[in-house]
């Protein structure tokens, strides 16, 4: 088998990218990974070969950033920044995708991305299969809108809303995709579409207990999050018989930090804006003081330099399955894999959501008293001690063990099995619905 795995976007949605395209590759296929520029670095530095297509992510953060149309009173203005920022890149990651596709025999994408990669899937006539890290298309259990009222909203309702965010999208893209390409996020029905003779699926990558009801209406298979089990993607590539780094980045050694004191609380926000990076550092100190906690801040992308202190350590990135478990809470911006790790870990969350899917992850873990949400913007020191004060409640933190006792770790697995059950087989609907060993 020759796939094609194309992974635009942040860190985050590059990872599972990555950790599928290891474990295709371990089953002998021969994978061509296609990463934002950006990021096609951090894969070699593990070990992956990965080719660049589309845009620099890095880049697009910035422009989203600083285009003041987002801040604008004119909903208008705000709507046309949307409409630009979702159709910015899309001709570069067509021409790039387009020149890999020959020679390959399946398309994969995440979810960022995902219309240009099945267009040009549909154009080779190839099977495409989309890894949904969120249960992103129409359906009746989770809410439209990330806020606690829209929960007494009914079903049709939210499938009405999440019917006509899919089409605002397509338009969106319309003028940058060519004619004809796949409404890729409508389809609700079943596992596997034929389209034009190709097989088609969505892999939801993550685990439907947190949207009750979800399973019985999203297109699967299910695959639960693709995690970094084994510290993977921790540190740099590692030597046969090396553990991983805790850390990645930054200096000193934080395996002795976290053993010579109390366990600390965890602060990180991966590839999003922290805003100033000197005023945020300030205030998750307060807060930590304030507290008599220990800080663990995890830099990410933000410019905030790493240094360990008795009561406060900085570092770049961290291995969060073998940090996690490690810590009281966990803050962080919501990010699928993120919040995956801290489930994982049986940690208490807050989460300070900036924009796609986050404030659904933090309204649907608040929802299962797993968490505390609140966006990352309204973020001041007197709320922050007060999330952290619901989430150090006994019962969440009995909550928040009890869900990590039933955590599924095999998920890249799982998404394996079920790519490879797509290709050339005239039963692809009843092999996706085995594959990966039902969740």
């Amino acid at each position: 088998m020759r796939p094609l795995l194309a992974f635009t976007g942040s860190r985050g949605d590059a990872q599972p990218g990555i950790l599928l395209a290891r474990a295709l590759r371990e089953r002998g296929h021969y994978v061509t990974l296609a990463l934002a520029p950006n990021l096609v670095s951090f894969a070699h530095d593990h070990g992956i070969a990965a080719v660049p297509f589309g845009c620099d992510t890095a880049d697009l953060l910035v422009a989203q950033r600083t285009d003041r149309r987002f801040t604008s009173h004119d909903p208008r203005a705000r709507l046309r920044a949307l409409f630009d920022l979702q159709r910015r890149g899309v001709p570069e990651q067509l021409h790039d995708l387009r020149a890999l596709a020959p020679g390959h025999d399946l398309v994969v994408a995440g979810m960022a991305g995902e219309e240009v990669a099945e267009s040009v899937a549909r154009a080779h006539g190839l099977p495409f299969a989309a890894v949904h890290f969120f249960p992103i298309q129409p359906n009746t259990a989770v809410p439209v809108a990330p806020v606690r009222w829209a929960d007494r909203l009914p079903g049709f309702v939210h499938r009405w809303g999440w019917s006509v965010l899919a089409r605002a999208r397509a338009a969106a893209l319309a003028p940058v995709l060519p004619a004809g390409a796949p409404p890729a996020r409508a389809a609700t029905a079943s596992s596997v579409a034929p389209a034009e003779g190709r097989a088609t699926a969505r892999i939801q990558a993550y685990d439907p207990r947190l949207f009750p009801g979800v399973r019985q209406q999203m297109p699967g298979p299910f695959t639960g999050f693709l995690t970094d089990v084994d510290g993977f993607l921790a540190g740099a590539t590692r030597s046969a018989g090396h553990e991983p780094a805790l850390t990645s980045t930054g200096t000193g050694d934080l395996k002795s930090w976290l053993a010579a004191g109390t366990a600390p609380i965890y602060v990180g926000f991966g590839s999003m804006d922290v805003g100033d990076p000197v005023t945020f550092v300030a205030m998750v100190r307060e807060v930590c003081a304030r507290r008599g906690r220990r800080l663990l801040l995890a830099s990410g992308w933000a410019s905030i330099a790493a240094g360990f202190e008795e009561t406060v350590a900085i570092v770049g990135q961290v291995d969060h399955a073998r940090v996690l478990p490690r810590c009281v809470a966990a803050v962080h911006h919501g990010g699928a894999g993120t919040t995956a790790a801290a489930l994982r870990a049986g940690v208490p969350q807050v989460i300070c959501s900036v924009q796609a899917d986050q404030p659904y992850w933090g309204q649907a873990l608040q929802r299962l008293g797993l968490a505390a949400t609140i966006p990352a913007k309204k973020l001041t020191a007197e709320r922050l001690d007060a999330l952290l004060d619901q989430v150090s409640r006994p019962d969440v933190i009995g909550r928040a063990a009890s869900w990590a006792a039933g955590f599924t770790t095999d998920g890249v697995e799982r998404a394996a099995d079920a790519v490879e059950a797509l290709l050339g087989s005239p039963d692809a609907p009843e092999l996706l619905h085995s594959a990966g060993r039902q969740l």
